[in-house]
Order: structure tokens, then C-alpha cells, then sequence
């Protein structure tokens, strides 16, 4: 039996005409209409492939029109007038799933409404992001993105399942964790110079260590590789832990990983900070150089953490949220929450936010190119 393909569209474009008002409304049609069908005549048989793809399309984009209709009816002033989901493509318990809880806290005291964690990891968070893409652009559903889910895993995979830019809107940076290159405090190497010396000597023979093909640890790793010319080789464990035990233990030689994986290590007198990707030194480690410092002005590696909305959400409801957050930015026990988690907290507009991930997407793109870094 076949399969009106047509009918959302045909529904969207009935509710459309039912909100036009007005004389014009009243004389239109005054001349013939031409409606454009990207279809073959005839329909599609649902079983196909091809169909399947189209109507998954179909069905999308009637449900973004009927999200964008169901907000003008709504006012911006009464937004929101129920629970929010927030999915979080990490597991409980880590830093991600922290910083979710934090905010969300602050938009659910400010608004008084439920803001519901939904924890969906998995393939590099390309499952819960493109869970998120799919959902209707409402307002009652946002995402957690990060480093993972808008700068790398996009190129990393060959169908990460969504658009990074073109099916998200986005709404602000929430915190930059700066990554530290850190080395055992048993090592020879005392600088970022000397290590550019040694690796340059003995190319192939050094090592370092990461959670993973494709996590901010590796891309921390490839950049210094590009930047300096250098080739050491890329060891992978199964997350950051076993990778700075590694270290620790004198298995890889460095490792590139955020001040609060590393500088715990730092302060047991297990590992030690040869720079830090930051603007200027950590107040409380201030014997840590730069990058700047260490005479590599280049390297800009850093995880970072931020909120998008499905594409199509309302740029009044984009901007309401953006100005809670930013307020919250600024709450005292956010900014120590932060500090604990070893980030910096931002708050910047989403069109700010939107140019970063662009240039962020082009950054580690054509760095996963140039590497061959592939995850099936």
C-alpha cells in the first residue's frame, strides 16, 4: 500500500494559512500558486530505502514547523512552562555530567521548573547529540555539547549522525578546562623546550598517553606533534586514569590532560607541569609557565564545555537562556564549582559562541585529516 509522503507538508502549510490574517489574507489567492515537491510522482513505497530516508525527512521538518508555530502562540514572558531535558552525552558522575547539574540548578531556581538530566553516552557523544538534533525545536530540549560533540567527533566518524552547525543553535560557552602537559616526576625532561630537543633527537621513541583515539587528550597530543615538527608515538588506553597511571608509572614518557586530571597528580608529588594552554599562570601554581611562556605561542588545546538547542528553536528563547547562564556565570559557588572542576567559566553570546565552533570544527578537522584519525 503506499504512503502519502505529502501529508505532514500538506498539514504544516493548512496551519500556516490558518495563521495568516488580515485583507491580503482575505483576497489571497490572487494569482496561480506554484508548490515545489522535491519527490518523484507517484510516492515512494515505504519500504525502501530511499523512502525511509525521505519520510524520516518529511517528518522532521513538519515537526520543527509545528515547534516554530506551537512558540508564537506561547509568550517569551511564560517560557518555560514545563520541564526542560537536558541530555548530557556522558555518563553520571564525571565532569560533564557535573557541570550539567550545576546549570541546570540555576536555570531551575530562576525559572521554576525541572531541569531533567538525561544522560545518553556512547560513540563519542555522537549518540546523545544526535538525539538532540532530532528533537523539536521548543525550548524543552537542549544539550550539553562540547570539545567532543562540536569539534571533534563530527570528522571523527564517518556518520556522526547529525550536523554540528546546521542542526543546532547555538547558545553559549559555558567553561574552557586548559589542558597542561605533564610529565612523571621522575622524568629527564624539565621543559617544553627540552622535550621539543629530545623528541626531535630520538623521532618514534617517546610516547604519550591518552584516554582514547579522538579524546582531547589525543587532539592535545597531535597539535603538539604538528606545532613542533615532532614525531612521538600515541598510546591509547581505555580512559584518562589508566593513561596518567601509565605516566606515572613510567610506561609513556607525557601526557596532555586538563588541570583537574593533572594537577592532583602535581600536588601528590607524582607527576609534574611543564606548561599550561592558559592566557596567564594559575594563581595557585604559579611556578606552571605558559605555553606563551614555554616558548610554544601556538599550542591551543583545550576541552571545553557549552549548551546548544536543536536548529530552529526561537532566538527569544535562545536568548533567555543565554542570560540566565551568563547571570549565573558570575553566582559565587558557580565560580568555585568551576574552579574544582579546573575550568574557566565564560558566558558569551551565541553568536560569539556560534563563530568558536566553526572555528573549532575547521581546526580539528583538518587536523583528523592530516593525522588519518578514523573511528569506526
Amino acid at each position: 500500500m503506499k504512503q502519502n509522503h505529502f501529508a505532514p507538508v500538506f498539514a504544516v502549510l493548512a496551519i500556516l494559512g490558518a495563521l495568516v490574517g488580515g485583507a491580503a489574507a482575505q483576497n489571497y489567492p490572487v494569482k496561480t500558486i506554484r508548490l515545489i515537491v522535491p519527490y518523484p510522482p507517484g510516492g515512494l513505497d515505504a519500504s525502501s530505502e530511499q523512502g525511509s530516508r525521505l519520510r524520516d525527512a518529511t517528518v522532521r521538518e513538519s515537526a520543527a514547523a509545528a515547534g516554530m508555530i506551537a512558540q508564537a502562540s506561547i509568550p517569551l514572558a511564560q517560557y518555560p512552562i514545563r520541564p526542560i531535558r537536558l541530555i548530557v552525552p556522558y555518563p553520571p558522575g564525571g565532569g560533564n555530567d557535573s557541570l550539567a547539574r550545576l546549570f541546570g540548578q540555576k536555570l531551575s531556581a530562576a525559572w521554576g521548573q525541572q531541569i531533567i538530566v538525561d544522560n545518553r553516552p556512547g560513540a563519542g557523544t555522537t549518540i546523545g547529540a544526535a538525539l538532540a538534533a532530532r528533537a523539536a525545536p521548543d525550548g524543552y530540549t537542549l544539550l550539553l555539547s562540547s570539545i567532543a560533540s562540536h569539534g571533534v567527533s563530527p570528522s571523527l566518524y564517518r556518520n556522526p549522525g547529525y550536523d554540528p552547525v546546521k542542526d543546532f543553535a547555538p547558545i553559549t560557552l559555558l567553561a574552557v578546562a586548559p589542558m597542561i602537559l605533564g610529565v612523571s616526576q621522575a622524568s629527564a625532561i624539565d621543559s617544553v623546550q627540552e622535550l621539543i630537543r629530545l623528541a626531535k633527537a630520538r623521532p618514534g621513541t617517546l610516547k604519550y598517553a591518552t584516554a582514547g583515539s579522538g579524546s582531547p587528550m589525543h587532539m592535545g597530543g597531535e597539535i603538539f606533534k604538528d606545532l613542533t615538527g615532532t614525531d612521538i608515538i600515541h598510546v591509547p588506553y581505555s580512559g584518562g586514569a589508566p593513561a596518567l597511571i601509565s605516566l606515572i608509572g613510567g610506561e609513556t614518557d607525557i601526557a596532555f590532560d586538563t588541570d583537574a586530571s593533572i594537577l592532583p597528580q602535581v600536588r601528590a608529588g607524582r607527576l609534574r607541569a611543564l606548561a599550561i594552554a592558559r592566557a596567564s599562570r594559575l594563581a595557585e601554581y604559579p611556578n606552571i609557565p605558559t605555553f606563551v611562556e614555554a616558548g610554544l605561542p601556538g599550542y591551543e588545546a583545550n576541552a571545553w564545555y557549552s549548551l546548544h538547542a536543536p536548529a530552529g528553536t526561537s532566538p527569544a528563547i535562545i536568548r533567555k537562556i543565554n542570560s540566565e547562564l551568563v547571570k549565573a556565570m558570575a553566582l559565587p559557588d558557580v565560580i568555585e564549582k568551576l574552579r574544582q572542576l579546573g575550568s574557566d567559566g565564560v558566558g558569551d553570546t551565541p553568536e560569539h559562541f556560534g563563530a568558536f565552533v566553526r572555528a573549532e570544527l575547521e581546526k580539528y578537522s583538518k587536523l583528523i585529516r592530516k593525522a588519518g584519525i578514523r573511528v569506526e
